[in-house]
């Protein structure tokens, strides 16, 4: 119970009692990110079906705005992240790390930020209300920082390291039997089985592994393309 206080303390900015904890305590949390995701996609689906009983846009700007806020952005400054360093190496990994370890954040990641909030926004529009698999998707995207902490790795002492060797096969098999049980109401939650492992691949092309920000940045673009999957 302990460490997922501590996965809801770190992927949210809801309450919670205070406890003592560690660093080992810190990295075996990430073991229960898809259960914060259920508590995420809740909190999403009720503010979306709220905001709906107004007008539908009313629902989706509802739904997208309560996503940001208890989550605090922080996906969302991974993604920013990612894109500065993209938009700014030209192909030099270097130079790549040492944009993405600026704090400041550049054009690149603005627009990536306002094109992802915008794509969730018209998304969650054109899903005409499935609150369920509104529940379900932050759930769904957060089972894929287990398997990228498992398969790439990390490329500083940073939360990539953090996570390595806290996720086992019993947590995977014990998440993967629960998001196929959750694919049988919302089909569309089996992308899941795609989307995770290309955004494994393009790191390990592009970037050489894995860093708090390729998991912020895997999660934000994870709920969106499931968004989408769902959609079709």
């Amino acid at each position: 119970m302990k460490r997922l206080i501590v996965a809801i303390q770190f992927l949210t900015r809801l309450p919670t009692p205070r406890m003592a904890s560690d660093a080992a305590d810190f990295a075996a949390s990430i073991r229960w990110f898809p259960a914060v995701g259920l508590l995420v996609g809740a909190i999403v689906a009720g503010s979306g079906w709220l905001g709906a009983r107004i007008d539908p846009w009313v629902g989706a700007m509802a739904a997208l705005a309560a996503w940001v806020m208890v989550t605090g952005a922080l996906h969302l400054d991974g993604l920013s992240d990612l894109a500065d360093g993209c938009g700014a190496a030209h192909g030099d990994r270097d130079r790549l790390l040492a944009v993405m370890a600026d704090p400041h954040v550049g054009s690149f990641g603005v627009v990536a930020i306002g094109l992802q909030l915008l794509a969730k926004l018209v998304l969650l529009h054109a899903s005409g209300g499935h609150w369920l698999a509104l529940i379900l998707i932050p759930f769904a995207a957060r089972i894929g920082p287990l398997f990228w902490a498992r398969w790439l790795p990390p490329l500083h002492a940073g939360l990539g390291a953090r996570f390595a060797g806290a996720v086992g096969a019993p947590h995977l098999i014990v998440w993967i039997a629960l998001l196929l049980a959750a694919a049988w109401a919302v089909p569309g939650l089996l992308a899941t089985a795609v989307l995770v492992p290309l955004w494994a691949l393009w790191l390990r092309r592009k970037i050489g592994g894995i860093s708090g920000d390729g998991h912020g940045a895997g999660i934000e673009l994870v709920e969106t393309g499931l968004l989408l999957a769902c959609l079709l």
